[in-house]
């Protein structure tokens, strides 16, 4: 039976005492942290400062009740929260400040992420789930202000869920589905849409999330007055508190920064509520004080009057909590019993000093001998150059005169003697040259490695399932596949869910999961509201947790809604954690063609551009759409994929092998082959591109078709570059805007397969007008590459080199 912190609670005085001045000292170093990290970056050892400073007891408090299997989803300034939870070391802290790169002394990012970004492991090295019921969690911290709200609705939801869903080891992610997930967020940043649409789907979901809004009465400079409708966020949010018997709302707590008792009172009633009611909870955290302002970008005394600073200065929580001490006394058995004195109590102040001075300079030398190391391994070979070019020593003059020296200071020194010497064929040279490669290997790894999964279990070593056919095979509407496919998909993995506008009920609009809420039930197959930032955010956060989320964006076009999310967060988990975390959800979504404006339009480069770390997946019909769910739920690298809206009521054979196909990402297929041109494209357009292509034959040219199938990755073995090798020409036909998905393609054949060697005419793109394009067939006629439109380009490229044999049609 699960417990709350209320009902753990009878201790001794001695033991009282003794949690007291425990979190009275886990407050000062936390102080002490902020004060030294400011002085570290102004001193110039670090970039740049943000601190938690202020916020000391309302943390101390929420950790109280955080248990393992809980999650959190905060921003940065939680950095007391993660010390009391034992997330965070004085050193890992300080780690972080300097961006140091070891996994082992900075485990929340390995330096990727600036200070104040914490983040727990939730995966071995091999990329597998550790138990996350048997340690506290912190899903990794991104910036973008309330960034962190979607993600927190999953985390939570992922509670609800495991209270009917089973599967093996589930028991790693949840026990019983008593998990509470807790968020944090500033006061200003409530102003943001993605915290209102979060805590709304809280509330109708009835979910057990604790939100914590640290209020200091400014969004940087800007006052509370000036974010919003109320100054006050809990006389705002009085509308979602809820009715005695309904199920529907949440509890709103206003409780001060600087009290403590009320604090630790407050996250114990917030924890009841949560953990046992599976309410969602605003812990609404006032007088909140901020010692040394913003960040170390400027001072807070350009905004704030002597009055207010003042205040801040009598209110600070250390200095509060450091009186209640003082002047707590009660008297057992005839004996008044104190806390701590003064003397205790600047005793462990200085403590706190030490610790974490001692801690910031194990730090920095673990820090700089990574790059003092470098610096040995590396100089001895330039300065065996300096015989070679003249230039070299001052090159090694201006680098010793470096009062301190970074990462990029060596390679350049390493770089420019390379430049220098270059046509040179020496041992010296040579000597430096493989040094160079190894030590690049090694930074390339710091810096760039896991913006995919690099487990056993990455979508680009799923082996293809061919679909298999039989005379008994039928002729369906292609929905009738994809239909078909996620019956398979729900009874072979119990974790697999799918939610999203009228996913549930009706079977979503374009009946491609009919049936299937009334069969699974409606925790895995659900109906959502108009909400699709949140909808990723419950995948997002679902996925964390161990399940595999199809969070389903209805149309294409919607997916802008939710475009920051999948760009800012999903995208970077892996990467910004480097592999300790990660979240494989699966974006469903449908597009292309034919339907207007908001419903046919093809925002593919800005995926592509703004969502690396997203594999794209765009099948040109339902039977491959099936395949890619089929892989992506074997692999744990995140995914969306796009269905062709057109292709719903087109007739498809149906595999005898659902649920077992699979369609491997960064494949192309050859569905027509040819001699003369290469067409290269994909999804709803292909179909026009076929269209063309048999019109070329009529007119003497023999175009082989390419369906891409999968923008991220992109044609893995380079075979496209093959085919233009064979063809000598290339045409990429897009129904993106001119630039845009085009673009892409182009630059993947031409630059990185390098095929320009074998075109014999420029290479062409053929892509839709810049405008969203018009409502029904001859808007899509006019706004969108036609069949004739293809036909007449690609004839052109023909009539340039031979125009007796191919005469201008115009």
């Amino acid at each position: 039976m699960q417990t709350t912190y209320i009902e753990t609670q009878q201790i001794s005085f001695q033991d009282f005492k003794n949690q007291i001045l425990e979190d009275y000292k886990l407050g000062r170093i936390s102080r002490e942290m902020s004060y030294l990290g400011r002085r570290e970056v102004l001193t110039g050892k670090a970039k740049f400062g943000i601190f938690g400073d202020g916020k000391e007891l309302p943390q101390l408090a929420m950790a109280k009740v955080f248990k393992n299997g809980d999650f959190r989803s905060g921003y940065y300034r939680d950095q007391t929260f993660a010390l009391a939870i034992d997330a965070l070391t004085v050193g890992s802290f300080f780690a972080q400040l300097y961006a140091d790169t070891s996994v082992e002394r900075e485990p929340a990012s390995a330096g990727r992420q600036m200070n104040g970004h914490f983040a727990t492991r939730s995966l071995n090295e091999d990329g597998s789930w550790k138990d996350l019921t048997a340690q506290k969690n912190i899903s990794s911290d991104i910036s973008p202000t309330a960034g962190q709200m979607p993600r927190l609705l999953g985390l939570a939801q992922a509670s609800k869920v495991y209270k009917s869903v089973k599967f093996e080891g589930s028991e790693k992610f949840s026990k019983e589905g008593n998990e509470v997930a807790f968020g944090t967020i500033g006061d200003a940043s409530t102003a943001e849409g993605h915290f209102w649409e979060t805590l709304n789907a809280a509330c109708a979901l009835q979910v057990p999330m604790i939100v914590s809004i640290w209020d200091d009465g400014y969004g940087i400079s800007v006052p509370t007055k000036n974010q919003r409708a109320k100054a006050d966020i809990a006389e705002m949010l009085s509308g979602f508190q809820r009715n005695e018997g309904e199920n529907q709302g949440c509890e709103i707590i206003q409780v001060k920064a600087w009290d403590y008792p009320a604090l630790l009172d407050a996250y114990a009633r917030a924890e009841q509520f949560a953990r046992m009611e599976s309410v969602p909870v605003v812990v609404h955290v006032i007088e909140v004080t901020q010692p040394q302002g913003h960040s170390t970008s400027g001072s807070h005394e350009r905004y704030k009057n002597e009055e207010r600073l003042a205040w801040e200065s009598q209110f600070d929580g250390l200095v509060k909590f450091r009186e209640w001490i003082l002047n707590y006394s009660i008297e057992i058995e005839g004996k008044e019993e104190v806390i701590a004195t003064i003397e205790e109590l600047d005793a462990i102040d200085e403590e706190a000093k030490k610790m974490v001075k001692a801690g910031q300079k194990i730090a920095w030398e673990s820090y700089q001998k990574t790059i003092t190391d470098l610096v040995h391994s590396v100089l001895p070979l330039v300065e065996n150059l300096k015989g070679q070019n003249t230039e070299i020593e001052n090159y090694i003059g201006q680098f010793n005169k470096l009062v301190s020296k970074a990462k990029k200071d060596v390679f350049h020194l390493v770089r420019r003697s390379l430049l220098a010497t270059r046509g040179t064929n020496s041992a010296e040279r040579n000597q430096l040259m493989q040094k160079y490669n190894e030590i690049f290997e090694v930074e390339k790894d710091n810096y760039s490695s896991h913006l995919y999964s690099q487990s056993q279990w990455k979508a680009e070593n799923i082996k293809e399932i061919k679909p298999i056919y039989s005379d008994a095979s039928e002729d369906v509407d292609g929905r009738v596949v994809v239909r078909n496919n996620f019956d398979k998909i729900f009874e072979k993995y119990p974790e697999t869910l799918v939610f999203g506008e009228d996913a549930g009920n009706i079977g979503d609009v374009n009946q491609g999961l009919e049936g299937m809420q009334e069969k699974y039930g409606d925790v895995r197959v659900a109906d959502t509201g108009i909400r699709e930032a949140t909808i990723l955010g419950q995948g997002i956060g679902m996925a964390m947790r161990g399940l595999r989320p199809i969070a389903e964006i209805q149309y294409l076009d919607y997916i802008l809604y939710c475009l920051q999310g999948m760009s800012d967060d999903l995208a970077t988990v892996q990467y910004r954690t480097k592999g300790g975390q990660k979240s494989p959800v699966i974006i469903r979504t449908r597009g292309h063609r034919l339907e207007g404006v908001w419903h046919s339009g093809s925002p593919m480069a800005g995926i592509l551009n703004l969502s690396k770390g997203i594999l794209v997946l765009v099948p040109r019909n339902l039977t491959k759409a099936a395949g890619f769910y089929n892989t992506m739920l074997q692999s744990d690298d995140p995914a969306v994929i796009v269905e062709c809206l057109n292709g719903y009521r087109l007739k498809e054979k149906q595999p005898d092998n659902l649920g077992e196909f699979t369609v491997p990402v960064g494949k192309i297929e050859v569905t027509k082959e040819g001699k003369d041109v290469t067409l290269v494209t994909y999804g709803s357009t292909w179909r026009v591109v076929m269209e063309a292509a048999e019109e070329l034959e009529k007119l003497g040219i023999s175009a082989e078709v390419i369906d891409v199938q999968s923008l991220i990755p992109f044609d893995l073995t380079n075979e496209i570059a093959e085919s233009v090798k064979r063809t000598n020409r290339l045409v990429v036909i897009d129904e993106d805007v001119e630039g845009g998905t085009s673009a892409f393609i182009l630059q993947q054949i031409l630059e990185k397969q390098k095929a320009f060697r074998f075109l014999d005419s420029d290479p062409l793109t053929i892509a839709a007008n810049d405008h969203r394009p018009a409502y029904a067939s001859d808007g899509d006629y006019f706004s969108k590459p036609s069949s004739d439109d293809m036909v007449e380009r690609i004839y052109s490229l023909f009539n340039e080199t031979n125009p007796e044999k191919y005469p201008a049609i115009f």
